[in-house]
C-alpha cells in the first residue's frame, strides 16, 4: 500500500513517540578465495540509520525507531490482526509431509496436518493473515489459517524451498533452490513477476536493508552471498565467502542496521560483514554447524543454533561477542525456529532427531522436547510481535 511522504513521516514520528511510551521488557561444492563483487553495487540508497522522510522503498512502513529495526518486536506487542489468533507452534516434518502444531501452554501436539511433499519452512504472509508452508518438492504452498489452524488448498508454485516479501508487501521471493533462481511474485495471488537466475547453488536465506532497498541472499552449495535491489529486482554483488566449501545458512541484520550476519554450517560460526559496502565478511565461530539465527525480544542478544553438536551460541549484539553458549542435555540438532511472543522461550526444531526443543532464554536450560515427525525443519512460532512480515520463520518489522 502506497502512501505520501508527508503521511508516511507523520505516521512514523506518530509511532516513534508511541514505542518510547511503551516498556520493553545437504553438502556443499568447495568455494575458492573471495572474489571481488562482479557487479557495481546500486547507487546508494541504503543507510545504516533510516528515519522520517529519508529514501526508504516506496510504500514500506517507516521504522518504529530508525536505531532499532526490531523496536515493533517488543514482549506481547501483537498486532490488531493476530491478536485473537491462538498461540501455536507449526513444525514442518521434510520426511513425514506433514505438519505437527504444538500448543506452547501444553507442549503437546494437538494436530498433524498432511501437506505437499518436502515442506521445508512454514512462513508468515506479508499481512500475517496466512502462514505458507513451503512444500520445495511438491511444488506448492499449503496455506495455514492461523485463527483456526485449518490448512487450505494448495497453490501451485515451482521449488519453494524458502519464501520471503518485499518490505513493501508487493511481491513474495520464492528462494527456488534447485531451479537457481529468485522468482518474484505478487504477494496475494503467486502469480510470477520476474524470474532472476541466481548463477549461484542453492539459494536458501536472506534479510532486508533497514531502508528495503536491497537484501542480501546465501546461496548454500556454492558458498556464495548475493545483493539483490529490491525495486529494480536485479542482482546487483555477488561475492563468494573467503573459506573453501564454506555453507552459508540463516541471515540476519543487526539491530541498528550496520551489521550482517550470516551462519555458516561448515565455517562453524557467524560471518559478519557491512551490507552498504558489500565488502569482505569476518568470521565469528560460534560452534559446528551454525545454522539458524533469531533476535532476542529486547533486541539486546542473537540466537544462534548449533546444529551440528546440539548447542546454542548467545551473541551480545552490541558488542558483536559471545557471551553463552547452551548445550542440550543428551545432545541433539537444533535447526530453524523463533522466539515467543513473551521472548521466554527460543524454539527450534530437531532436525535429526524427530523432536522440538523449548529452551529458557532466561537461562538456557531445556524447558521441554516434543516429538514430532520425521525431519522438522523451518518451525514457525505464531502469533509474534511485529507489523509486517518478511517471511522465512518470522522476520518481523
Amino acid at each position: 500500500m502506497r502512501r505520501p511522504r508527508a503521511r508516511a513521516a507523520l505516521l512514523a514520528m506518530v509511532l516513534a513517540t508511541a514505542a518510547a511510551a511503551c516498556t520493553s521488557s545437504g553438502d556443499g561444492h568447495p568455494a575458492g578465495a573471495a572474489r571481488a563483487a562482479s557487479h557495481p553495487a546500486a547507487p546508494s540508497a541504503t543507510r545504516a540509520a533510516v528515519g522520517p522522510g529519508q529514501d526508504l522503498l516506496p510504500g514500506m512502513p517507516p521504522p518504529l525507531d530508525p536505531h532499532d529495526l526490531y523496536a515493533a518486536d517488543r514482549p506481547g506487542r501483537l498486532s490488531p490482526v493476530v491478536k485473537d489468533f491462538p498461540s501455536r507452534v507449526y513444525v514442518p516434518n521434510t520426511k513425514s509431509d506433514t505438519v505437527s502444531v504444538i500448543d506452547p501452554a501444553t507442549y503437546k501436539v494437538i494436530a498433524t496436518l498432511p501437506v505437499g511433499h518436502e515442506p521445508q519452512h512454514v512462513v508468515p504472509s506479508w499481512d500475517l493473515k496466512t502462514l505458507w508452508v513451503n512444500n520445495d518438492l511438491g511444488n506448492s504452498l499449503t496455506p495455514i489459517d492461523p485463527a483456526t489452524g485449518k490448512a487450505g488448498r494448495p497453490v501451485p508454485v515451482h521449488d519453494p524451498y524458502n519464501l520471503y516479501f518485499t518490505p513493501d508487501g508487493k511481491y513474495a521471493v520464492v528462494m527456488a533452490s534447485k531451479d537457481r533462481q529468485l522468482v518474484f511474485r505478487d504477494a496475494h495471488t503467486m502469480k510470477v513477476v520476474k524470474s532472476v537466475p541466481a548463477e549461484c547453488g542453492g539459494v536458501n536465506h536472506a534479510d532486508f536493508s533497514p531502508d528495503g532497498r536491497y537484501f542480501i541472499v546465501s546461496c548454500e552449495f556454492s558458498g556464495d552471498l548475493l545483493k539483490v535491489d529490491t525495486a529494480r529486482m536485479e542482482i546487483v554483488a555477488r561475492q563468494k565467502l573467503p573459506m573453501a566449501g564454506a555453507k552459508p545458512q540463516d541471515v540476519k541484520i543487526s539491530p541498528d542496521g550496520k551489521t550482517w550476519y550470516v551462519a555458516d554450517m561448515v565455517a562453524n560460526g557467524v560471518w559478519t560483514l557491512n551490507g552498504d559496502t558489500f565488502g569482505r565478511p569476518h568470521l565469528l565461530r560460534t560452534g559446528k554447524g551454525a545454522h539458524g539465527l533469531y533476535v532476542s525480544r529486547d533486541s539486546r542478544r542473537l540466537y544462534v543454533s548449533n546444529r551440528g553438536e546440539g548447542s546454542i551460541s548467545v551473541l551480545d549484539l552490541a558488542t558483536g561477542k559471545p557471551v553463552a553458549k547452551w548445550h542440550l542435555p543428551g545432545g541433539g540438532s537444533p535447526d530453524m525456529g523463533g522466539v515467543s511472543a513473551d521472548g521466554k522461550v527460543l524454539w527450534l526444531s530437531g532436525r535429526y532427531n524427530s523432536e522440538v526443543y523449548a529452551i529458557s532464554t532466561a537461562d538456557g536450560h531445556l524447558i521441554h522436547r516434543i516429538k514430532v515427525g520425521d525431519g522438522p525443519h523451518g518451525l514457525c512460532v505464531y502469533p509474534q510481535p511485529g507489523r509486517y512480515s518478511l517471511g522465512h520463520t518470522g522476520v518481523f518489522r
